[in-house]
């Protein structure tokens, strides 16, 4: 683990950026950044293209440490160079941001008014690349849409089992047990969720290190007690469908707690545009969105 990388994360200013979409929402990432899908003929175009997008935003001027603490980024992008530099180095030694990088494979059908993880077959094998190429943490994320106490205990068991896995290969993962803002219980079910993690984060041995991803709560500061746990280095907000102004007024009521938005912050972002009006873009929705973290 890197210490370095630690401590920021830890205890820096800033957000994470989420440019992890994969598999069935690249093409929709893509159509909201003006390129649609008869520009592209098959999977590894469509990549191709979505990296360029990637790196245009990661290259930018705007993209920057002082705004901008952790990148989390999708195993093909990882995969990938920048300028001859494996993304995760890019991110770390040019932009001095931390690289994270989803590791599950989409959501299993719902049952318990829960969608769990699917099975993660190459967990092992990802984890050990992840390792080779300088990648700090993982992201996983499960969707919870009722209070259903069962099923979001089985949510909360699975990710902490997986999280487990990940931390013994030497990485820290960010466990993302994403409560739907649609969710006709929203509330009920965010108070079963934050039981539950703090049962499993009472479980787990004194060395262990997670983050958690979870939906801006309906009560403000709902999960500064996450917050101050030991095993906590950070609590970050999904965006969870809000536009981005609204992810961001709903984030300035929630002392501590930093986005880790992923539309709200290409939300605007156009393949037409041109450098200066994309960086220009690009800079308002980040500064918008640190201010917000830092409120």
């Amino acid at each position: 683990m890197n210490i370095a990388q630690l401590d920021r994360m830890h205890s820096g200013q800033g957000f994470i950026a989420a440019l992890d979409q994969s598999g069935g929402s690249t093409p929709k990432a893509l159509a909201q950044y003006g390129v649609l899908e008869n520009s592209y003929t098959n999977e590894e175009e469509m990549y191709t293209l979505v990296h360029e997008m990637r790196t245009r935003i990661i290259k930018s001027p705007a993209f920057k440490s002082e705004y901008i603490l952790g990148a989390i980024l999708f195993e093909n992008t990882m995969d990938r160079k920048i300028d001859g530099q494996w993304t995760a180095d890019y991110l770390w030694e040019k932009k001095n941001i931390v690289p994270f990088l989803k590791v599950d494979k989409g959501l299993a059908d719902l049952a318990n008014g829960v969608q769990l993880m699917k099975p993660i077959s190459n967990l092992d094998e990802l984890l050990d690349r992840a390792v080779e190429k300088n990648v700090f943490g993982t992201k996983m994320r499960s969707v919870i849409k009722e209070a259903n106490a069962e099923g979001i205990r089985e949510v909360v068991e699975q990710q902490f089992e997986v999280g487990l896995q990940i931390f013994q290969k030497g990485l820290v993962p960010i466990i993302e047990p994403e409560v739907d803002i649609y969710s006709a219980d929203k509330e009920k079910s965010e108070e079963i969720l934050k039981e539950e993690i703090k049962k499993q984060l009472s479980l787990l041995d004194k060395e262990v290190k997670v983050m958690l991803k979870l939906s801006i709560p309906n009560v403000n500061n709902f999960y500064k007690e996450l917050m101050s746990d030991p095993h906590v280095v950070r609590v970050v907000a999904l965006s969870g469908g809000y536009s981005e102004e609204e992810a961001n007024a709903k984030l300035t009521q929630n002392h501590g707690l930093i986005a880790s938005f992923s539309r709200a912050l290409s939300e605007g972002l156009s393949a037409g545009q041109s450098d200066d009006e994309f960086n220009q873009k690009l800079d308002k929705t980040i500064k918008a969105i640190y201010t917000a973290s830092i409120t």
